[in-house]
């Protein structure tokens, strides 16, 4: 990746180093399979366990102790089982997110951002929704008000029709341009009323959705939602 530590070029500065400040204890030798879960990448992640062997075992015989070695995160977990070492790094896979369809399929979503109806209005033919009058309705409508907006993490792409929560069992979509702290959604087909849920991710919604729509991955539909949404955790 051309982000942290050491290339093969350096391992005999490496070694020198090692040698010299005897008072340096490595814990742990490690690389990061950023392809682990492309199969069309397979050729390359084959060529980074072979560099990781053949440099990690230099480091290893330079040391007089036990040095820990962990080559896998969550997707090279489970695709490529011959290569964990000592340890491995269990990221999103924690939080019930598979690599593929089949692992999917094993796995349970332990997250749900959700928030509730605050308000509904019924608009006319030609009214418009939110700012900067990108949607205007072309017939009457219901709409529900919810207050979640940008400001919590769900960001403005997520408007315009680019995204569908989960109420009562419908998918609805957001309409106009999401608001800071508030988005509206098309109640028009549904008898939602105020108070009831609406799910952004969840079991019902999956998280992949939104992260489909918003054009990037479920690690950064998490790591953004705001400190301001209250957490609720569940232990069984």
């Amino acid at each position: 990746m051309h982000r942290l530590g050491f290339e093969p070029k350096d391992m005999n500065a490496l070694a020198k180093e090692l040698k010299t400040y005897s008072q340096i204890k490595v814990k742990s030798v490690f690389s990061h399979l950023y392809g682990a879960d492309d199969p069309s990448l397979d050729a390359y992640t084959y060529s980074q366990i072979q560099s990781f062997e053949k440099m990690s075992s230099f480091i290893c015989s330079l040391l007089p102790y036990k040095v820990l070695r962990h080559l896998c995160n969550s997707a090279a977990i489970v695709r490529f089982p011959q290569i964990h070492y000592d340890m491995v790094r269990l990221g999103i896979g924690m939080y019930g997110i598979g690599c593929n369809s089949l692992l999917q399929s094993h796995l349970r979503k332990t997250h749900r951002l959700r928030s509730v109806i605050t308000q509904i209005r019924e608009i006319e033919k030609g009214e418009d929704v939110s700012y900067s009058r990108k949607f205007v309705s072309d017939k009457k409508m219901r709409i529900g008000v919810v207050p979640i907006g940008y400001a919590d993490g769900f960001l403005r792409k997520g408007g315009n029709g680019n995204f569908k929560v989960w109420i009562n069992g419908s998918l609805c979509s957001i309409i106009g341009n999401v608001c800071m702290d508030m988005c509206m959604v098309d109640l028009t087909s549904t008898d939602a009323k105020v108070g009831d849920t609406v799910v952004f991710f969840g079991n019902e919604n999956p998280v992949e959705h939104i992260s489909q729509s918003l054009q990037t991955i479920p690690y950064e539909i998490f790591t953004s939602v705001s400190a301001r949404i209250k957490r609720v955790y569940y232990q069984e």
